[in-house]
């Protein structure tokens, strides 16, 4: 009786598959063994295969001692889509995302960068929400990175020594009744947003205000801004997990626009993280 998995090679399913297969070889530091494809797609062997000889046809991959890697015709398309990226402007794709996350979530949306040798960010974007209650901010108001979900998403990008030196340099504020200013677990969450790549904040920066933010990647791995929705609290009491799913979504999304792809098999997204990861200072 034939796999459930083995679906035809036309199927939706294999289409992704194709993509994520030629993602996964050109994110890999070595060749490819198919064993290793198939745990990475968790899809069996045989599926797999079929496509890949489908692959190796066209030349989009090559195979030497039963190991994979990307052929000529991957890198040809390689720099068809680079010279076509370059037609298109990095501001334009994260406000298109802003826009599909404003849209998702009702509420407002926010890109943030981190000021050159500052302890504080500067809304760059901002896409306001449609309620008549809604969190509303000017581009180019500053905020402080401790207390805020923007900030804590950045100051998690920057090396373990960097971090050390801004906590021992902090002199938290409270800006709310809610502020945490323990640096101890301001630390704390920082670390978090590094684990589960979303930060979030309730009337802490502002008296009523729950923010949800991400990173955004480019296709170094460094991370260029913060995406940010932000709302009143009393409408976010029941959707926080929602609303740290959404962004985190676009995020990827949008990092994934900006050239940045999955890390290499072998190695751990966290790892390779602390190894690549640098903030970016606002221009």
């Amino acid at each position: 009786m034939p796999n459930a998995d083995d679906r035809p090679l036309n199927s939706p399913q294999s289409v992704a598959r194709v993509i994520r297969i030629l993602e996964t070889l050109c994110a890999a530091p070595a060749p490819v063994s198919l064993a290793q494809l198939s745990r990475e797609l968790h899809a069996p062997k045989s599926s797999i295969a079929a496509l890949l000889r489908g692959l190796a046809d066209t030349e989009f991959v090559t195979s030497s001692d039963g190991v994979y890697s990307l052929g000529p015709s991957a890198f040809g398309f390689g720099s068809a889509l680079l010279e076509a990226r370059r037609r298109i402007h990095s501001p334009d794709l994260v406000r298109e995302g802003m826009r599909r996350l404003a849209e998702r979530s009702g509420e407002t949306v926010l890109f943030a960068v981190r000021d050159a040798e500052a302890d504080t960010m500067t809304y760059l974007d901002v896409m306001e929400s449609r309620n008549s209650v809604r969190f509303t901010v000017s581009v180019g108001d500053r905020r402080p990175l401790y207390c805020t979900a923007g900030g804590r998403v950045l100051l998690a990008a920057i090396p373990e020594a960097d971090l050390r030196r801004y906590l021992n340099r902090l002199k938290a504020k409270k800006m709310t009744t809610k502020t945490e200013i323990n640096r101890a677990k301001i630390a704390q969450a920082i670390t978090l947003a590094r684990t589960c790549g979303v930060a979030q904040t309730m009337d802490e920066a502002a008296e009523g205000v729950t923010g949800a933010a991400a990173a955004i990647r480019d296709g170094e791995g460094i991370v260029i801004g913060a995406l940010v929705v932000a709302a009143p609290s009393s409408r976010l009491q029941d959707r926080r997990v929602e609303l740290a799913r959404l962004v985190r979504e676009e995020a990827a999304a949008i990092s994934r626009c900006l050239g940045h792809r999955m890390p290499a098999l072998g190695k751990s997204s966290s790892a390779q993280s602390a190894d690549r990861v640098r903030a970016r200072p606002r221009p």
